[in-house]
């Protein structure tokens, strides 16, 4: 299992890829499978952990991301040969060793950042079998083995039946996240809006969110993980999701209604796969729509929330839809 290097293996906080990553190979361990995590050295795991990252270049400046990252890929390409399947978390420089091992690649696609990385995927689809994590991100120049979705433990994420008021904001803050909006639509609302997130894009921070935190109506608390990230996606009325891209998934959607909590968001991207409108959270076109949501959460059943995830998206799912993909490669390679 080839996770990321840009945070530890699970995240401390942020880390979406590398928590899906830990997420899996967890679960395949649990079922008898003899997994190798290639991952930071600081990565904590229950399979045999390898690696030559000491640690990551989220974290620490000292760590060069582009040196490093190429260190990883040899350090386990250079012995591929150990391995029935390798299953690539880490996008697409992977890619550039697919034809010089015998090894067979899954790529998990966790989403495009642009189209100008399509030329590494083209060019190994005949030999890399590649994986969407929802129908709405697959490419149409492109082949995939399965769609997948993202699944979480949904026992450790503890339901509330009788939240707060507030609003949540739990995500990057970036302009693709809707943050701007998130604190545009509860302002109108007048509700009070608790956001969280790691600040990836800090002149859109200082212009658009620091400016509006005054810690009444509108409360920024960083990056969290642990018992409060729990008890912030429990504790809304309803996450707002303002997305202004084509979200290839939404992890902290499907966080945030293990715990009960509806999703008003933007009908984009994967989110018509995630929410079932009406009954597990809106979906909306604009900001006047998503007040108007707000003005409808008594309508959505809380209980109902978390059952959605727990029928579609728990990590038994994701676990055994891959090792059915798994089985069919190594099937027909016999």
């Amino acid at each position: 299992m080839l996770a990321p290097i840009a945070w530890r293996t699970p995240p401390r906080a942020y880390g979406p890829w590398e928590l899906v990553t830990s997420m899996l190979t967890e679960a395949l361990v649990q079922r008898g499978v003899d997994v190798t995590l290639f991952a930071t050295l600081d990565s904590q795991t229950t399979a045999t952990l390898d690696g030559v990252v000491p640690a990551p270049y989220g974290e620490d400046a000292s760590i060069d991301a582009k040196v490093w990252e190429f260190r990883h890929l040899a350090h386990l390409f250079e012995q591929a040969g150990r391995f029935d399947l390798i299953h690539n978390q880490a996008d697409f420089p992977a890619h550039a060793f697919a034809r010089m091992i015998d090894t067979p690649i899954v790529t998990t696609i966790h989403g495009f950042s642009s189209d100008r990385i399509l030329p590494m995927y083209r060019a190994f689809q005949d030999i890399v079998h590649f994986i969407a994590i929802s129908d709405a991100d697959r490419h149409p120049d492109l082949s995939y083995a399965a769609t997948i979705y993202h699944g979480i433990p949904i026992d450790e994420f503890p339901f509330n039946p009788a939240p707060s008021d507030d609003l949540l904001f739990f995500g990057r803050i970036h302009p693709d996240k809707g943050a701007e909006e998130a604190i545009t639509v509860a302002r109108r609302s007048g509700r009070p809006l608790q956001m969280y997130g790691i600040v990836q894009d800090r002149e859109y921070h200082e212009a658009k969110v620091a400016p509006a935190v005054d810690g009444v109506n509108i409360h920024y608390h960083g990056a969290v993980g642990g018992m409060e990230r729990l008890d912030a996606l429990g504790n809304a009325s309803a996450l707002l999701h303002l997305i202004n891209f084509n979200e290839p998934f939404g992890l902290s959607v499907i966080e945030a209604m293990a715990c009960g909590t509806p999703a008003i968001a933007s009908r984009r991207g994967s989110m018509p796969e995630l929410i079932d409108h009406g009954v597990t959270g809106f979906l909306v076109d604009s900001l006047a729509e998503a007040n108007q949501a707000i003005e409808r959460l008594d309508e959505i059943d809380r209980v109902h929330v978390r059952r959605a995830v727990a029928e579609r998206f728990t990590i038994d799912r994701m676990a055994d839809a891959y090792l059915t993909v798994y089985q069919r490669i190594l099937d027909e390679r016999r």
